[in-house]
């Protein structure tokens, strides 16, 4: 921005994107704070972009773009915006990024779209019509989650993908995956201002959790504006649950079942090199002490894993929890020599009980197993079963219960003396009522 001429152009474009700015204030103001996080960047690079702290703009793009059509870019303004609320840029590493990026514009426009206002309605609204529909019969919901999965799981021919690219985009989003050495590159970030672009580590820095704060906030805001936007900002809260969703460790959960166990395995810990070495000098082949054999250690002896075989949960995801949890306790080390798995099918009622005391006989439950019930659910028979396998002792050392379950059944009214949690698979982000002694966990499917 050396010249004369291209200081004036960039003066003239930030008039249009704090005009943009305004113009969103006034039809949304639970937007006011995040709005005000965004500073402004001028750039020689063709098009518009952001990564968590600025809006990266080339000045001519702007102007072209307000040429075109005046409502353009205060649509991108807020679509750049939402791409922040979502925490878009904050993705895995692994992710394909061709369909990530679509997702993620296909989010954002759907939300545009419904919010109905007329400062951001562009020509681009009646190209997304027929996309929209068509996924909105097929996922309901349009996260950016969602839609990612469904591509992936429904890859779209190449003519078809790029046609959606085209009336989708609003922003760059090659910034999103850069280092801070490339956005000093690219864009001519100062040492200062590329800090500010750092992720941190996992991409969970101080913008991640800055856009955290303020996508919560907005979450219990826009109960509050839920009278002016009714019906129309669904999409908008969707998007927002989604994100805001807790997430859940499984793998740190199951650990926490763990009780304290001896097997057969050295323990460095308590044995003394010095006298070892010593007597293996004096005595040649004989040692003054020799290693333990045996060493504290975190497994699980004793467990239950419930399966709710009602109507309304699906037996290909019943036995990917259970894969899961095996695969779990088998990369933890959790497993001693002889455990005793008791793996119980209900609905109404006890369907089947199966006791698994090795890995070999998990290995085979796992190829032999089928669904039984498909009833009611009642959560209480599973509970007076185990109390009758700990009255007879045949528990010995349950540390706890995990009952696999979509929720909707009758939870016993007195706490059991053992740890139990309700573990529910839901890709709708519904929220679960479980008596106050519960654990609650909710997976989505791509989770398990």
């Amino acid at each position: 921005m050396n010249s004369e001429k291209e200081k004036k152009l960039d003066e003239i474009a930030r008039e249009v994107l704090q005009l943009s700015r305004n113009t969103l204030l006034v039809n949304l103001r639970f937007l006011d704070s995040a709005l005000s996080r965004l500073s402004y960047f001028p750039t020689e690079a063709e098009g518009i972009f952001t990564e968590g702290t600025h809006i990266i703009y080339n000045p001519r793009y702007i102007l072209n773009c307000y040429k075109a059509e005046k409502e353009l870019p205060v649509r991108d303004y807020l679509h750049i915006t939402l791409h922040c609320i979502f925490r878009h840029m904050f993705a895995d590493a692994n992710i394909n990024r061709e369909y990530w990026d679509l997702a993620c514009d296909i989010a954002v426009e759907s939300v545009i779209c419904e919010l109905g206002i007329k400062s951001v309605t562009s020509r681009r609204n009646k190209s997304q019509i027929s996309y929209l529909v068509d996924l909105k019969l097929k996922l309901k919901k349009l996260t950016a989650e969602k839609i990612y999965r469904f591509l992936a799981d429904n890859p779209p021919s190449k003519s078809k993908l790029e046609g959606m690219k085209e009336v989708f985009s609003g922003d760059d989003h090659e910034i999103w995956y850069m280092t801070k050495e490339e956005l000093k590159a690219k864009f001519g970030f100062s040492d200062d201002q590329g800090k500010n672009s750092d992720k941190g580590e996992n991409g969970r820095g101080g913008i991640y959790e800055d856009w955290k704060e303020v996508s919560q906030r907005m979450e219990m805001e826009l109960e509050a504006f839920s009278k002016h936007t009714g019906n129309a900002s669904g999409s908008l809260t969707q998007n927002l649950l989604e994100v805001n969703r807790e997430k859940y460790d499984y793998t740190a959960f199951l650990k926490k079942f763990a009780v304290l166990g001896e097997a057969m395995k050295i323990n460095d810990d308590e044995f003394d090199y010095i006298f070892y070495t010593y007597g293996m000098e004096l005595y040649k082949n004989m040692p003054l002490i020799e290693p333990l054999e045996y060493k504290e250690v975190k497994r699980i002896k004793d467990f239950v894993i419930a399966i709710d075989t009602s109507g309304s949960t699906s037996g290909e995801l019943v036995q990917k929890f259970i894969q899961k949890t095996y695969n779990i306790l088998k990369t933890t080390e959790s497993f001693f020599s002889k455990v005793n798995i008791n793996i119980i099918q209900c609905d109404s009622e006890i369907r089947e009980v199966v006791k698994i005391t090795s890995e070999k006989e998990f290995d085979e439950y796992l190829k032999t197993m089928k669904i039984h019930g498909l009833g009611g659910t009642d959560f209480r028979p599973v509970f007076q079963y185990v109390n009758e396998l700990l009255h007879k002792k045949e528990l010995l050392n349950l540390k706890g219960l995990i009952y696999f379950t979509d929720g909707y059944g009758v939870f016993p009214k007195e706490k059991p003396s053992y740890e139990t949690a309700f573990v529910f698979v839901d890709d709708e982000c519904n929220n679960y009522n479980v008596p106050p002694w519960a654990i609650k966990l909710i997976l989505q499917s791509d989770e398990i």
